[in-house]
């Protein structure tokens, strides 16, 4: 289904009337998001079905390394099903950012409809976004962010920084109910360059800079369980009866952090050597929180697909979208020594954000 003029238009009707990234007027949180979006999205799919005339799609994802991911590549594949209308050109780009790039570029020569892009890392984008806007394609984001450009018509994620923010600042509150005062942390970060693992950082650094803590060390594990391991291994050795904090920055990371730590001998968890916390909250991740090995972990939603099509559905009629379009997620923690956290978010707003205790993480876990 080839919209070019339509599309070209749409692009500039909303870089014209969208304003500064994170004012109200082109915001969305995932409720009003979903509201907006669903039936139109049902009803033009139906009847895109039914015609035959399907509407393609590129999706350019970033791999397979971890749990997190395998999820929000299901959900977009599932959304974008020819069941629902559309023709899916799906490039597990397998965390290369030359890659991904060809790839974007390949949907342009294959005059694709709308591109999905979660990109890699979060520069290096505009030239090839010029590309897709020269063709009259529009682009959406998803996940992670892209820094160097703004010629894309929608981003669907999560705020990263506020993660790490919110991850420090229970760290804080629930040394200060232990009464924990000397806090000695290893970091384990995610893909160096991408937004996720940028945002956590500086979040989570901002608090324990103005707290005094110190940092001992901070590493790449790249998201997986494999790097979260040999990171972890490494610190075992090199900073051995040292540390009582790790924080890994998704639940992969954290599963092979816990076998090295258990094969050193360092014990973690609820009232244990280590405090450990995580980011991602995937059904494993929370059955460790509920069985008190990981003390909390702080929800990065993946199934973004849904928005995605929504919003194509949008634009298909015509009306303007979002900029941008956050996650709304819950932070799950393993004991009720907390019932919330307040802390400064990223928009420079004091909020106040309710904490889960894991209870049953079948029942709990989105993912």
């Amino acid at each position: 289904m080839k919209k070019r003029l339509v599309a070209g238009m749409l692009v500039s009707l909303m870089a014209a009337s969208m304003v500064a990234c994170g004012s109200s007027s082109d915001t969305a949180t995932t409720d009003t998001a979903a509201d907006a979006g669903a039936d139109t999205q049902t009803e033009a799919a139906e009847d895109t079905a039914a015609s035959g005339d399907l509407i393609t799609v590129g999706f350019a994802q970033v791999g397979h390394e971890s749990d997190w991911r395998t999820a929000s590549t299901n959900s977009v594949q599932a959304a974008f099903s020819e069941e629902n209308g559309y023709d899916l050109q799906f490039v597990d780009c397998d965390n290369d950012s030359a890659k991904q790039i060809e790839a974007v570029r390949q949907f342009i020569q294959d005059d694709v409809d709308y591109i999905v892009i979660d990109p890699i890392v979060s520069t290096g984008w505009d030239t090839v976004l010029t590309e897709c806007e020269d063709a009259g394609i529009p682009v959406i984001v998803i996940d992670r962010t892209i820094d160097d450009s703004d010629k894309y018509v929608s981003w669907v994620g999560s705020e990263f920084m506020n993660e790490g923010l919110a991850a420090g600042t229970w760290l804080k509150d629930y040394a200060a109910a232990k009464g924990i005062t000397d806090l000695n942390i290893l970091v384990i970060e995610g893909s160096n360059g991408s937004s996720a693992q940028i945002g956590r950082t500086d979040g989570f650094k901002k608090i324990a800079d103005a707290e005094g803590w110190t940092i001992l060390d901070s590493q790449d594990g790249d998201f997986t369980q494999d790097g979260g391991q040999q990171v972890m291994e490494s610190y075992c050795k090199s900073y051995e009866g040292q540390f009582n904090v790790v924080v890994c920055q998704n639940d992969n990371e954290a599963f092979g952090a816990m076998d090295a730590m258990k094969a050193a001998g360092v014990s973690y968890g609820v009232d244990k050597d280590v405090i450990l916390i995580s980011f991602d909250a995937c059904k494993a991740g929370l059955e460790y929180v509920q069985s008190g090995d990981i003390n909390a972990d702080f929800m990065c939603y993946p199934l973004q697909g849904e928005y995605c099509a929504a919003i194509v559905q949008q634009l298909e009629a015509g009306e303007t979208v979002a900029k941008q379009t956050f996650m709304t997620e819950p932070w799950y923690v393993a004991e009720d020594i907390l019932e919330s956290i307040t802390y400064t978010n990223n928009a420079g707003e004091e909020v106040t954000e309710e904490l889960v205790v894991v209870t049953d993480a079948a029942s709990q876990a989105s993912y």
